[in-house]
């Protein structure tokens, strides 16, 4: 339940807002009581959603005033928890915040609103021959203001890199409600990089309310191949192989056979139902050279084991082959009640020794999982199945997540790689950084948010926490769970 909030408070916003943009009653609260990680839940306070500038200056302004916690959520699309509401405080919507404002043909640049779907970015630049190059596999719905709080990235990352890489500027309204611009047009401005400390730092620095992101222009040529493999080691060599041999395709990405099963009978790709993986991998750039390297990548993936090796015929089959992996996630969703994904980030030479150690602890913990992930850069998305009807199987399948994170820190790799840490890996940061390290991460808050007033509670833990998390780690107990119902 959601505590009652302070009534001069409600009473300012009301004047600061028109009746319709501040939701009190529990039934308009409701849809907004948590993101993609559905298992972590709270009411929140109240729901704001303005549509102008000066209207979140003043949120955050009163919110300072008073003491109020303020979560900023884009479209909910997230799977950390990141954008779970405070009971006691502000949920502010960015959604109505939703217009491409200016586009630069020629910089390659456009201007837009947090509330901007990802893909309808490049959709509005179509015409023009240029496009947004992130593309998460939400992108029909997730928001670009969300994505820069997530530094979301997409199947292309490997080579255009993730939201980091293709923000050019940021308009943030800071606790307190002053406006800053940060980074710029320049390719080196001065200062601190404070685009990038505010790039995936997850809504805990600033309110984010206008984004210039930079558009590319579409490769002349694109072209799709799917190998299959009747062992995952064989796919996950030829992952290294094709990168040693200097070529840095446009999309990289491993699916394992649960995943490629639950793909195929979904959307019907044409993926091999028997594989025990495929690697989808798509060249694009000048027609020479995207030949030239389709031949190559041929020869290594046969080289590597591959049992066929097949090339889209034309777009409409290099498109279906992207749709069974860009819509893995609602196809698992067919064949489980419920599946948890996990996003950790390795060494792309120790892909063969993670899967295996996954595959390990699936049975140690008797729970399917179904491997997706980004290949090329070693970003997995491990999906456990599970049935949250069942009691304590959200427990048992939060500790086999935990698990493989703490693999993937063990080999050199990190806990997240797009999906941030949200309430989902808040202990696994203890597993991963020293108190040195979270010190410096609070205290960079601390900078921009004094009172830790935004998004509190979420992505860094408190050295109290590691402490508890670690002694119970050390003792063997089950880990620690954020303090929030959980269904």
């Amino acid at each position: 339940m959601s505590a009652p909030l302070n009534d001069l408070f409600v009473a300012e916003l009301l004047r600061a807002l028109p009746a319709h943009a501040v939701l009190l009653s529990a039934e308009e609260r409701r849809p907004y009581e948590c993101d993609g990680l559905s298992g972590y839940r709270a009411l929140p306070g109240v729901v704001l959603l303005p549509d102008q500038l000066s209207q979140v200056q003043k949120i955050l302004s009163l919110c300072q005033e008073y003491s109020v916690p303020v979560v900023a959520r884009g479209a909910g699309t997230g799977l950390s928890g990141g954008a779970t509401p405070h009971p006691e405080g502000v949920l502010l919507s960015m959604a109505r915040f939703n217009q491409v404002l200016s586009v630069d043909r020629v910089a390659g640049t456009a201007r837009v609103q947090p509330g901007v779907r990802n893909l309808a970015i490049s959709e509005a630049v179509a015409p023009d021959g240029l496009y947004y190059a992130p593309d998460p596999s939400s992108q029909i719905a997730c928001t670009i203001g969300g994505n820069v709080a997530e530094n979301a990235g997409g199947v292309h990352c490997l080579k255009y890199g993730l939201t980091v890489h293709n923000v050019v500027s940021a308009q943030v309204v800071l606790m307190g409600g002053e406006v800053v611009e940060i980074g710029g047009q320049a390719l080196d401005n001065p200062g601190y990089d404070l685009l990038a400390a505010f790039i995936g730092s997850e809504g805990m620095l600033g309110v984010v309310t206008e984004i210039t992101v930079r558009l590319l222009p579409k490769p002349k040529a694109a072209k799709a191949l799917m190998a299959s493999f009747n062992t995952v080691e064989g796919a996950a060599d030829a992952v290294a192989r094709i990168i040693a041999a200097g070529i840095v395709p446009a999309g990289l990405e491993m699916m394992d056979n649960p995943a490629i099963v639950a793909a195929e009978d979904f959307v019907h790709a044409g993926y091999p139902r028997d594989a025990a993986a495929i690697l989808l991998c798509e060249l694009d750039g000048g027609p020479e050279e995207v030949d030239a390297d389709i031949e190559t990548v041929s020869s290594l993936l046969y080289d590597c084991g591959a049992q066929s090796v097949a090339m889209a015929r034309d777009e409409a089959e290099r498109v279906r082959f992207w749709s069974g992996r860009k819509n893995a996630f609602p196809a698992v969703g067919r064949i489980s009640p419920d599946y948890y994904c996990i996003d950790g980030t390795i060494p792309r030479r120790t892909l063969g020794e993670v899967l295996t150690g996954i595959s390990s602890l699936a049975s140690e913990y008797n729970l399917r999982v179904a491997n997706v992930f980004h290949a090329g850069d070693g970003n997995l998305h491990p999906l456990i199945l599970y049935d949250a009807g069942k009691p304590g199987e959200f427990e048992r399948t939060e500790e086999l997540g935990a698990k493989i994170l703490q693999l993937c820190v063990r080999v050199g790799g990190t806990i997240t790689g797009e999906h941030g840490v949200g309430l989902e890996k808040i202990d696994q940061m203890c597993f991963q950084f020293g108190s040195g390290e979270l010190d410096q991460f609070h205290a960079l808050k601390a900078v921009f948010d004094p009172d830790g007033l935004l998004n509190p509670g979420k992505a860094v833990p408190t050295l109290s926490r590691c402490a508890e998390f670690n002694a119970m780690h050390v003792h063997g107990g089950q880990l620690p769970h954020a303090d929030l119902p959980r269904f």
